[in-house]
């Protein structure tokens, strides 16, 4: 797939079972699923189909016609619910509900020789250069399979344009970046000693609570149970009564008490 519009969807937020559709000017379209991200040796499901898609292009110039100028293009696209519930646990989204949603405008750098665009390549490797991309939320690196760093869609009753809707910032979000930042340092921590830690102090515990959380929230029970390559961490805050987990696995979950 060449120059390109992006979209990835995770509805439950864990970063395990996403989708992922790409789409070009000529309405040439990539369905597929993500079991998880490809750090963790997740795998596409390319045979993962979405039925009933709709997608409307309009070119606003030429393709591939480097004589004149174009001034872009633009896409719609209708994926049926049937098909986006697939992963998630409940049924269809009520009024606050939160999806994890990216879009991704991917570009590439080319040079018109004899009459055709041609991918610009590093003189150094011979290989094309990496793509642009520009994204709706900051990702924070150019790895859009990090479904955390996807910003939120905010589900309403009201109509677009009906009235203004204010987003609504869930604290348990808190809880599972706190586990994020764990989760980070624990694939660093192996990464230099070969092993998981079951130390909170290694991980810097309390330091990542104190930058995420003010003063007055007390300090939250983290246990780390380490078997061979995999490990589950669990947070048990005392101002919610949801205990949060995340794996080595990269997936991250609650369960009421």
């Amino acid at each position: 797939m060449d120059n390109n519009f992006e979209i990835f969807i995770d509805p439950n937020g864990d970063t395990h079972n996403y989708y992922e559709l790409e789409v070009n000017a000529l309405g040439t379209f990539w369905d597929l699923m993500l079991t998880k991200p490809y750090r963790n040796s997740g795998r596409a499901i390319n045979a993962w189909d979405i039925k009933g898609l709709k997608i409307g292009v309009d070119i606003q110039g030429t393709l591939n016609n480097p004589t004149d100028i174009d001034e872009g293009w633009t896409v719609e696209i209708a994926i049926p619910w049937s098909v986006l519930l697939e992963a998630t646990r409940g049924g269809m989204p009520v009024d606050g509900t939160q999806w994890r949603v990216g879009f991704s405008r991917v570009q590439w750098q080319t040079e018109v020789i004899d009459g055709e665009y041609v991918k610009l390549k590093d003189p150094e490797t011979g290989r094309d250069l990496p793509e642009d991309n520009w994204v709706w939320s900051p990702q924070g690196l150019i790895n859009m399979h990090y479904p955390e760093m996807w910003g939120f869609v905010q589900f309403s009753e009201k109509a677009a344009g009906e009235a203004d809707v204010q987003f609504n910032w869930k604290p348990a979000e808190d809880y599972k970046w706190l586990l994020r930042e764990l989760y980070y340092r624990q694939t660093e921590y192996r990464n230099r000693h070969g092993r998981y830690s079951e130390n909170s102090a290694d991980l810097g515990f309390n330091e990542s609570f104190d930058k995420l959380f003010d003063e007055d929230t007390p300090l939250p029970k983290l246990t780390i149970s380490v078997l061979d390559n995999t490990y589950i961490m669990r947070l048990q805050p005392e101002d919610m009564n949801y205990n949060f987990y995340i794996r080595n696995d990269s997936k991250v979950w609650k369960t009421e008490r």
